[in-house]
């Protein structure tokens, strides 16, 4: 099949959130290319691992309106609870679905799972071009058209051009920093562990989040009934927790968790990645834009990384929907790109800094930053508003929401 050339939006990026924004244009009729540079095969594709997502409230209501949570929803596991607790002191913390007034809080999905479900509805999507496994070698941006020089695995070469390039290639993106955009990256000098596991008592629909000395430790429920986990260890011991046999390893973690879930038994397959604070400088060239990881990346601890990078999706979405009244060619104009960027900037900045915050206020041994913590966590539970307004923001429901966000179509 020839590909064309011209496309309205081209994107850089073929993982969950760039498979999401097409999906999400489509409804609009704009031709869309998606670039990828990773085989699509379930095993290569990074995105699409064995690696677990938590999916907001919002991020839900975008799949219902793009009419696929019934196929991602069937694999997830709903979060009707979550509990918080502070290794080594006393209480703890929790918001509850039923007390917010929602069936759930949030689901859990396998990323191999999602992948599945978005990778199906772009094949059945007659408006996008995917390219794959394929890169974009070098950009021209202009004034009118953003034009992209792809070369294929197979030593083809291509030239698109577009009225709109998004880069969504992750947070280490070669797009963005062709754009001439630069990014702040500060190493917490921490690992994240990833796996499952099965447990003694039924999780039951719970997320736990646990701080410990060494970081926070996610416990997550599963279909199949077993458990997603989220270790965070110091980048020098990473290489050690990594080597341990399963039984070693089982009884650290248990050791970090304790036996709110009696005894952890067979644990999958470990992965560890290290995990950086990064900030794109600017969301915006000319006739381009940054979404997802590109624009920003999270530390794991309130598992909102995906979410946030959806809500760029939504909000670039609205921006595009409303400016096609003006014409396919007015979607990537300055003032379009500008209002992208001032709406995401306030939620992008609350949410970096609360992950941020979190995880600076809880891996500190100073006594007045363990007060703090300790009479924060009082006033979590205590306080009237404080645990509504934080629960809105974990289900990605705080401030000015796009109509994707919100559970209405595009069109």
């Amino acid at each position: 099949m020839s590909k064309s050339t011209s496309y309205d939006v081209i994107i850089a990026g073929g993982g969950m959130i760039g498979t999401s924004l097409a999906l999400a244009l489509a409804p609009l009729g704009l031709r869309v290319a998606v670039v990828e540079a990773v085989a699509r095969a379930e095993s290569a594709q990074p995105s699409f691992d064995d690696r677990s997502t938590a999916l907001s409230r919002s991020t839900q209501r975008m799949f219902e309106a793009m009419g696929l949570w019934p196929d991602i929803v069937a694999a997830s596991t709903p979060i009707r609870h979550i509990h918080v607790s502070d290794q080594g002191r006393f209480g703890f913390s929790h918001i509850d679905a039923e007390e917010q007034n929602v069936e759930a809080l949030g689901y859990v999905v396998i990323n191999r799972v999602l992948g599945s479900v978005l990778q199906t509805a772009l094949d059945d999507c007659e408006t996008v071009d995917v390219l794959c496994p394929a890169r974009i070698r070098d950009i021209e941006l202009g004034e009118t058209r953003a034009t992209a020089f792809v070369e294929t695995d197979a030593g083809d070469s291509m030239t698109l051009d577009a009225h709109l390039l998004v880069a969504a290639d992750g947070a280490r993106s070669s797009i963005r920093d062709k754009m001439g955009i630069t990014a702040e990256q500060v190493r917490y000098g921490q690992h994240a562990v990833i796996g499952n596991l099965e447990t003694e008592k039924p999780i039951d629909g719970v997320a736990y989040e646990r701080f410990t000395e060494h970081g926070p430790l996610a416990m997550l429920p599963m279909t199949g009934g077993r458990t997603a986990f989220v270790l965070t260890v110091s980048e020098a011991d990473a290489e050690r927790v990594m080597a341990l046999d399963d039984s070693a390893f089982l009884a650290e973690l248990q050791a970090a968790f304790g036996y709110r879930l009696g005894e952890l038994s067979r644990v999958g397959k470990r992965a560890a990645y290290p995990l950086v604070l990064s900030k794109a400088m600017r969301l915006t060239a000319s006739r381009s834009v940054l979404v997802g990881n590109s624009a920003h990346g999270l530390h794991p601890v309130a598992a909102q990384g995906f979410n946030l990078g959806m809500r760029d999706v939504a909000a670039l979405c609205d921006c595009i929907a409303d400016a096609l009244a003006a014409g396919p060619e007015s979607i990537g104009n300055p003032d379009v790109l500008d209002h992208y960027a001032e709406w995401r900037r306030s939620d992008q900045k609350k949410l970096v800094g609360f992950t941020d915050g979190l995880v600076k206020l809880f891996g500190s041994s100073r006594g007045v930053t363990r007060a703090l913590r300790n009479a924060g966590m009082l006033a979590f539970d205590l306080v009237p508003g404080v645990r509504g307004e934080f629960a809105r923001h974990t289900m990605g429901l705080a401030g000015r929401l796009p109509r994707l966000s919100r559970g209405v179509p595009l069109a």
